[in-house]
């Protein structure tokens, strides 16, 4: 099945560079005959990973055939591989998921159900990811022309890690990208520069981070073509803090000097070759601008030029669009990758649609995909009818249905419940577009009653409509299931 897509018409383009022509050539060829690549990935996984001690349990005796693999081997969730990741954990560096070694644990962010996983992962899983990343650029690049000619304004940070207690870092997954020479060492590209400079964004004070790449953020100010932070609460973050620091950051434009606030050594030496000499024009457009009462498209009024906003508003984060929409004065809000601790799985091909509209396209060579089919009578339905034959290949989805993700990576997990709730769309070439419904087990339930996230947003828009006519909007919210008094009821906090 085909689809109408940019992709065919602009590669052969004049406008379009040859690094682009290459990754919309590569996405074309992956989408045209997933089927085949899934087999190719699956035989690879199960061919390396075959003298590993969890395969050797289901007796596959070196079989790499997706017949063998799913009538010998069980599908699992993260309780079940517990007693394996905590030997990993421990130290053991016996092959047990994987015959690679085992470099690092990625720490779930915890954002869409709530719980902090340890995930294996070895060292090529970072040349995949930078893989994905590597196609982001060239599909946007069809729908906004011009990115080359300006910056991105992006609030990264790292995140506290640990280590495990047999030696291996636990962090999560940005974190070990940031930290990773993949982003420390990756080349000059026109349309890939950040206002943040590397010392700011790895520095493990947030504070300080926050401030540093605010302050770069404001000097490069008609620089900026986009605005981005990881998820849509990471922005409003940045805005709060705007909110609260603007006379601190103005003072520093002012005088040309740096706040004492910032003492990380690595960002000081930086910001001495950014922070120059004062500019009393700038930070008197500043104070004329953050002291005003109405912060509507303050956005667009500090960064003239921005385009869009490069966040992720589905699942949980999609109750922060109105406060975005408020602050940007309406820009458009592009998702542009699915991905997670397990693995990365996705691309938006049409990342400036509507956060309603979002679908990604599985791209076939990051792992090996297979879908349980979702029972709509709640969860435990579905998991009382698990059966493995009932799972569907990537290539089987049937449009307008949804399936719970179960994946299969080369670090190790094997037929993997992943949690996440996806409905197929549609299809680009032959792979199979998903949106992401919501997180598994992500409800409010009383007795019979069940309640996904996707209707208590619709609930909550329908009833902040009450009072946006007095100037009140509600900027997020949070809910939970009262069950010990009578009658059960949901309780929401705005």
């Amino acid at each position: 099945m085909a689809v109408d897509s940019p992709l065919h018409s602009r590669m052969s383009s004049p406008t379009t560079s040859e690094k682009d022509v290459k990754a919309l050539k590569f996405i074309e060829e992956m989408t045209r005959n997933p089927d085949f690549v899934q087999e190719k990935v699956l035989g690879e996984i199960l061919s390396r990973n075959s003298d590993t001690e969890y395969l050797k349990r289901f007796g596959l005796n070196g079989s790499v055939d997706r017949k063998t693999f799913k009538s010998k081997v069980p599908v699992v969730t993260y309780e079940d591989l517990k007693p394996e990741i905590q030997r990993i954990s421990n130290g053991d560096r016996s092959p047990i998921l994987s015959s690679h070694p085992i470099t690092e644990f990625l720490t779930s962010s915890g954002t869409s159900a709530g719980e902090r996983k340890l995930m294996p992962t070895i060292e090529e899983d970072l040349d995949r990811r930078q893989l994905l990343y590597s196609l982001l650029m060239p599909v946007m690049n069809l729908y906004v022309p011009g990115l080359d000619k300006g910056k991105g304004l992006y609030f990264l940070f790292v995140k506290s890690e640990s280590k495990t207690s047999g030696g291996l870092p636990a962090r999560p997954v940005l974190t070990s990208y940031y930290k990773s020479d993949h982003f420390k060492r990756r080349p000059y590209d026109p349309y890939n520069v950040y206002t943040s400079p590397n010392e700011a964004i790895l520095c493990p004070d947030s504070s300080q981070s926050m401030y540093a790449q605010m302050l770069c953020g404001l000097l490069m100010r008609h620089d900026v073509l986009r605005l981005g932070a990881v998820f849509a609460s990471g922005l409003l973050r940045a805005i709060s803090f705007l909110q609260n620091n603007w006379k601190e950051l103005a003072r520093d434009i002012s005088t040309g000097t740096l706040s004492s606030r910032i003492f990380d050594p690595a960002i000081k030496n930086r910001m001495s070759k950014i922070l120059t000499k004062p500019d009393q024009e700038l930070a008197e457009f500043l104070t004329e601008v953050c002291s005003q009462e109405n912060w509507e498209g303050i956005i667009t009024k500090i960064w003239p030029n921005t385009k869009y906003l490069d966040v992720i508003v589905t699942g949980a984060m999609a109750q922060y669009i109105p406060t975005l929409e408020y602050y940007s004065g309406g820009l458009p809000m592009a998702c542009t990758m699915y991905a997670s601790s397990e693995s990365y799985f996705g691309i938006n091909l049409k990342p400036m649609c509507k956060p309603s509209e979002v679908s990604y396209t599985i791209m076939p060579n990051m792992a090996y995909f297979e879908f349980l089919p979702h029972n709509h009578d709640g969860d435990g339905a579905a998991e009382a009818s698990l059966e493995e034959t009932s799972l569907v290949e990537l290539a089987d989805v049937e449009v307008g249905k949804e399936y719970e993700l179960v994946i299969t990576t080369y670090a190790g997990l094997c037929r993997y419940r992943v949690g996440d709730i996806l409905r197929v769309t549609g299809f680009h070439n032959s792979a199979p577009q998903f949106k992401f419904i919501r997180r598994k087990n992500v409800l409010l339930s009383i007795e019979s009653d069940k309640t996904d996230e996707a209707e208590l947003q619709k609930a909550v828009e329908n009833a902040s409509r009450l009072f946006a006519e007095q100037g009140t909007r509600v900027i997020e919210y949070t809910s939970y299931a009262e069950t010990k008094t009578i009658p059960g009821h949901y309780v929401i906090y705005w």
